[in-house]
């Protein structure tokens, strides 16, 4: 369970054998992940998400299983696939930045247990994920925005981020006015400082820490950097 605030994501890691169609005898698995808000989720009951449902969640879903195949070497993985499913039970904003800070930390759980069970020789994670919302309110810096900061918001950003202060993805919109290059140098900064307490978090749940990378795995290791002590801060969208 992954609680910011009164944001509240269930993150689970399905690990099957079976891989998509289109990934079969590639010799390598696949990450992907599910998003939904279940209907209570919201002040106002929404309908409930069947599979197929296209639009907000689609976005996110891609999101976070993009996030997550980063910091895996899907080569050591083998050809197994992992599915994530995050749903959000409470939602007050920063439900997809939630997601994919917990879906690590799922993701880690069900790779150890496949080390574990003799199933894989090593951990393939490369690095931790985490991701953060920031935002400027009133002309107010602002960290892990609750719903009503980023419904009154100028500025709006989500990042995500891994050890080291490297980015994976930014989303930002000048909700309501234009920024500058400079501002947005401090929504960065802010939003990096906060991502490495999500990762230090995530390193008290979970004990991760890198292992040297053996000479087969140096390509893999250097596409994602190393890891450094890390932490959490709580989220919101």
């Amino acid at each position: 369970m992954a609680q910011f605030g009164d944001t509240h994501v269930l993150c689970t890691a399905t690990v099957t054998p079976v891989l998509p169609k289109w990934r079969m005898y590639s010799h390598e698995g696949w990450i992907t992940a599910e998003y939904a808000m279940l209907p209570a989720s919201t002040a106002k009951r929404s309908p409930r998400e069947y599979k197929g449902r296209k639009g907000r969640s689609m976005e996110i879903e891609r999101l976070i299983g993009r996030s997550l195949r980063t910091v895996v070497d899907l080569k050591a993985l083998g050809e197994r696939a992992i599915t994530l499913d995050c749903d959000v039970i409470q939602a007050d904003g920063g439900t997809r930045t939630a997601a994919i800070t917990g879906a690590w930390v799922a993701l880690h759980d069900a790779l150890m247990a496949l080390v574990e069970k003799g199933d894989l020789p090593r951990l393939p994670l490369t690095n931790q994920v985490a991701a953060i919302s920031v935002g400027r309110v009133a002309g107010e810096l602002l960290v892990d925005l609750d719903y009503k900061e980023d419904s009154h918001a100028d500025v709006d950003m989500n990042i995500v981020g891994v050890p080291g202060r490297a980015l994976i993805e930014i989303q930002g919109t000048g909700e309501k006015t234009p920024f500058d290059r400079a501002q947005l140098d401090d929504l960065l900064d802010r939003g990096q400082d906060a991502i490495n307490q999500l990762l230090d978090l995530q390193n008290q749940v979970t004990g991760f820490r890198e292992t040297p990378a053996s000479a087969d795995d140096s390509d893999a290791a250097s596409s994602t950097g190393n890891i450094t002590d890390a932490a959490e801060k709580h989220v919101d969208e």
